[in-house]
């Protein structure tokens, strides 16, 4: 193909738990400018088996947006990369189809192997190996689930992203951030970790070789590949673990910041040189999750605003329809609540029966339940959003201690970002200055990683540097614009320039 004057496109992937993005980076005389071109629905399925994710549904989405990816940029597309959740995986048979639609974190089936698993190898064990937080959903429990099943521990394996990836052409990998989730990588190598897999019986020629964040990976082949706009389009690993791409778009300097991944989940951390395994880290269950650049994500993970959508949907079908902006405004004429709730209680990290299983933890400490009218339903939204923002500022303290930082500056990214209320409140708490930063991190910091990739010539991934990206997710988000959008399909404009400006002058 005869590719235009003007500079390729670019493409980002976004995979999330609820909701699917695809972005295209196109340049207007020289400045980036980005659109969520395609968006779609996405979530768990009930089945006989347990709870799943719907692959076909998902590629299929991710196929679509490229589609229209190819029709928007007649200059060609440069590279893809795709991102997403960590932790589950796509099972191979030996042909490299799938055995079936992945299982979903949040079945229920990897609390009884996370106990048989602690009786072969100690949790201690396993945090001093790895370095990562000991929760069930983790690809290690998984695997072992797997294992209890009478599933082939031989058959190969491939996390999310890096599946999509594979379908589009590329080799089987495992992205070095995205490896580090599975608590089955040595802390502080690029090495799977061979006393794990072999305690467990875990087959290890079953996992993938670990690459770094950058690498390019192949070129876009099948159906897709014969479009004329992805004509010779590599395929470039971004930090495929969603929040290490978020994480890494932040422009900020020194050492006195720590951030909020604000989502499904809320992951609330700072970032360090090197990994942090102390007794204390230990004993409150901080990860270390791999950075971009080789630096080290240490934080923990929070039940975010799926504990509030989970209470929507089932006020919902109660027949009580509220949006998230109506129950923001109440909350805000409410004073603080009298009590909390452990947003962290194992059981309010399953999904269905929110209601229910958080007035049940009220009635264990002698506390009223909330009722689901309009006089209930804000109560108890204002008691999520401060109880969520009063456990953030208790993980900042613990990290404030453990790591020695004197944290100054919060930067919240993510869907979250825009929750002004919550963000005051998370101010209030922590006592620390809270900074928006831009919703759509992710895609950023995925972009930011495969232009660092292509600027230096695609022959490694060494340019990679959590400076270097960095530096460039600040230059997109400072030079972005706003550009016209198709209402159809109700993509989202990057507004970070304001945000940025602001975070400058901080």
């Amino acid at each position: 193909m005869q590719r235009s004057a003007r500079k390729a496109a670019l493409v980002a992937v976004d995979l999330g738990a609820q909701s699917c993005r695809v972005s295209i980076l196109r340049w207007k005389q020289g400045v980036p400018q980005i659109e969520v071109i395609h968006r779609f629905s996405n979530g768990p399925i009930s089945t006989d088996t347990g709870l799943q994710w719907d692959i076909e549904a998902i590629f299929g989405g991710v196929s679509t947006g490229l589609r229209m990816c190819a029709e928007a940029a007649p200059e060609g597309i440069a590279s893809i990369g795709v991102d997403g959740w960590a932790v589950d995986y796509v099972r191979l048979r030996s042909d490299g189809s799938p055995f079936g639609n992945p299982f979903c974190y949040r079945d229920e089936r990897t609390a009884k192997a996370m106990a048989e698993v602690h009786r072969l190898i100690s949790p201690g064990r396993i945090y001093s190996l790895t370095g990562i937080q000991l929760l069930s959903l983790n690809t290690l429990y998984q695997l072992y689930a797997d294992k209890l099943a009478g599933i082939d521990s031989s058959s190969r394996w491939l996390n999310l992203p890096e599946y999509v990836t594979h379908l589009l052409g590329g080799k089987p990998v495992s992205e070095y951030t995205n490896a580090t989730h599975t608590q089955l990588v040595t802390l502080g190598t690029r090495d799977w970790c061979e006393e794990i897999f072999r305690a467990t019986g875990l087959e290890r020629a079953a996992a993938p070789e670990i690459v770094p964040t950058g690498s390019i990976v192949g070129t876009l082949s099948g159906p897709l590949g014969t479009l004329p706009a992805f004509c010779g389009t590599r395929l470039i690993v971004p930090a495929c673990h969603d929040t290490a791409s978020a994480i890494a778009a932040i422009p900020a300097r020194g050492d006195d910041w720590a951030f909020i991944s604000s989502g499904t989940w809320s992951l609330v951390g700072t970032v360090l040189d090197s990994p942090c395994i102390t007794e204390e880290a230990c004993e409150l269950n901080f990860t270390n999750l791999g950075g971009v650049g080789g630096t080290t994500c240490f934080l923990k993970n929070v039940n975010g605003m799926w504990l509030l959508r989970q209470c929507m949907d089932e006020w919902e079908r109660l027949g009580q329809h509220w949006t998230l902006q109506d129950l923001i405004r109440q909350c805000a004429l409410l004073s603080q609540p009298q009590i909390f709730i452990d947003v962290d209680d194992p059981e309010l990290l399953l999904p269905g029966k929110m209601l229910g299983k958080i007035n049940a933890q009220c009635n264990r400490t002698g506390r009223e339940s909330f009722l689901a009218d309009s006089r209930g339903i804000p109560l108890l939204a204002n008691t999520i959003f401060h109880s969520l923002a009063r456990r953030y500022a208790e993980v900042l303290s613990a990290i404030t201690r453990i790591a020695g930082k004197k944290l100054k500056r919060l930067f919240i990214v993510g869907g979250g970002s825009k929750n002004t209320f919550l963000n005051r409140l998370t101010g209030e708490y922590s006592r620390l200055d809270v900074i928006p930063g831009s919703s759509e991190s992710t895609t950023v910091g995925n972009f930011a990683i495969q232009m660092a990739t292509l600027q230096s010539d695609g022959s490694s991934s060494r340019n990679v540097t959590a400076a270097r990206v960095a530096e460039i997710a600040h230059t997109i988000l400072l030079d972005s614009t706003p550009i016209s959008v198709n209402e159809d399909v109700q993509p989202r404009k990057l507004d970070a320039r304001a945000k940025v400006r602001q975070t400058e002058t901080r």
